[in-house]
């Protein structure tokens, strides 16, 4: 065993064998073949699929073009807004308020059609419902509801007006414990104490009520 390792410890290692012309040239004529191959694939790939690549790549610049040109149009779109509205704003222009609430987007269109129903002198309120109904936004919407309960509640039942502002009956809306406290008072007028306590005690049981509504409520318990 011994006398086995000490031969191939005494080995020495194989010297490589060194090239002659004749194997470079032939490495050379190998690699031309292979790029000769490739190349024809390529070229036959193109030729099959050159329609669908073309397709593609004008499908492409037309989605990036396509995506360059909204992204302009709508910011100068959103600019001719901006000044439209300052310009209505300052000129009182009710009408031109509502038609940039009607055409416009987001909080902004929303916000234009509440002042146009604002600055009215005879209060459209049309207006209100349409934002009610159709606004961008859960904010403007909650607010108009709020603001028709208030110009409609005189012919409005308790539970008409529970109904119109269950949209609101959500801790989402930013009016939640107004509505509730609405509800509240609207059966309150009505004489029906029980539904009124109903309300009432909802909102004097919730700890993240805002005390100032928390209080109303214990005030007309």
């Amino acid at each position: 065993m011994a006398n086995m390792l000490n031969r191939k410890q005494n080995l020495k290692p194989a010297t490589p064998t060194k090239k002659t012309r004749e194997d470079y040239a032939q490495d050379a004529l190998y690699r031309e073949v292979w790029e000769d191959v490739n190349n024809e694939k390529t070229i036959a790939f193109f030729k099959k699929y050159y329609k669908q690549l073309i397709g593609g790549a004008l499908a492409l610049l037309i989605v990036v073009a396509g995506y360059q040109i909204g992204v302009r149009t709508y910011r100068a779109h959103q600019m001719a807004m901006a000044v439209n509205y300052e310009t209505a704003l300052e000129n009182t222009d009710v009408n031109a308020l509502a038609s940039i609430g009607e055409r416009g987007r987001g909080a902004n269109a929303d916000l234009a059609l509440f002042q146009s129903y604002v600055l009215d002198k005879n209060k459209d309120i049309t207006k209100l419902e349409k934002l009610a109904e159709h606004g961008n936004t859960r904010d403007f919407r909650d607010l108009a509801r709020l603001h028709v309960v208030g110009a409609r509640g005189d012919s409005m039942t308790a539970a008409d007006v529970e109904k119109y502002l269950s949209p609101l009956n959500t801790k989402s809306s930013p009016f939640y414990y107004t509505a509730m406290l609405t509800i509240a008072q609207k059966y309150l007028a009505a004489g029906d104490n029980d539904n009124a306590n109903k309300w009432l005690d909802k909102i004097m049981n919730d700890p993240d009520c805002p005390g100032e509504i928390s209080g109303t409520a214990q005030t007309l318990k």
